[in-house]
């Protein structure tokens, strides 16, 4: 059975780090996979992925060394299972903003005794079907990792008791949909919107869990990991394709097509 790399790392008190691959083909997951990061992030709360889609994508990353973290959408309880019998070690739960929707949250995503996720014991997380029900469930049950996402100022109040809760790894702080509801549309830096991250960030701390966000830049990674942040989402692979080609397109002096 496969260990989770993240959990290593957060073991030897390092950050881990990933980034949010959009691409749906498996040549690319399989390349990024073997280039050292400790996890690729798939989304499947804003794309149009299929969980074949996503077996085929966690299929190519077992290439490399690298955890799969998945986000399905909010209320898909039963979702998580099937992402997690995929391949997926870690699961981010988007817009929770309570402590009760949080420990749904484990409930279908650990097996007994710490939830009731079903068994099935076939799929890939036991290497379809290869080591017995009590060693797959009790490692199942270790190597998974669990995010709570907070991404309203709604759920600031609620951050300690989420966190709290046995099961629950580490808070996810969303900046896009934070800064969004806060009225302040995409401005991630915003001192407002940095000053919730590093309450809930203080919160989280508090409550012995790990701390994560999403970044965009150098200089906004180190003001969360500062904040104590050991989960960092670098970028996105759409965005590294956008930025190559125009500095190709740079290079030759072609303006860029409107």
């Amino acid at each position: 059975m496969r260990t989770s790399k993240v959990k290593e790392t957060w073991n030897h008190n390092q950050t881990a780090l990933g980034t949010l691959i959009k691409s749906i083909d498996p040549v690319h997951t399989e390349m990024v996979s073997q280039m050292g990061f400790d996890f690729l992030w798939y989304d499947l709360e804003h794309s149009d992925k299929s969980l074949e889609t996503f077996s085929n994508l966690c299929r190519a990353s077992r290439i490399g060394n690298v955890d799969i973290l998945a986000r399905p959408a909010r209320w898909e309880f039963m979702r998580m299972g099937r992402l997690l019998e995929a391949g997926a070690q870690g699961i981010m739960y988007p817009r929770c903003e309570s402590a009760e929707e949080a420990r749904e949250v484990i409930r279908w995503a650990k097996f007994h005794p710490l939830g009731e996720r079903g068994f099935d014991g076939g799929s890939a997380d036991n290497n379809f079907g290869s080591y017995p029900a009590d060693d797959y469930t009790k490692n199942a049950n270790e190597e998974s990792w669990i995010l709570i996402q907070i991404e309203s100022p709604a759920a600031l109040p609620h951050v300690r008791e989420i966190a709290e809760i046995e099961g629950v790894d580490g808070i996810f702080f969303g900046p896009g949909d934070f800064s969004l509801l806060s009225g302040k549309p995409g401005q991630i830096k915003h001192k407002d919107v940095l000053s919730a991250a590093k309450q809930i960030a203080d919160d989280t701390l508090a409550a012995g869990k790990i701390f994560g966000t999403l970044v965009f830049d150098a200089e906004h990674s180190k003001f969360m990991q500062d904040a104590g942040a050991k989960l960092i989402i670098h970028g996105a692979d759409i965005i590294y394709y956008k930025h190559a080609y125009t500095k190709l397109l740079e290079e030759y002096q072609r303006p860029l097509i409107e």
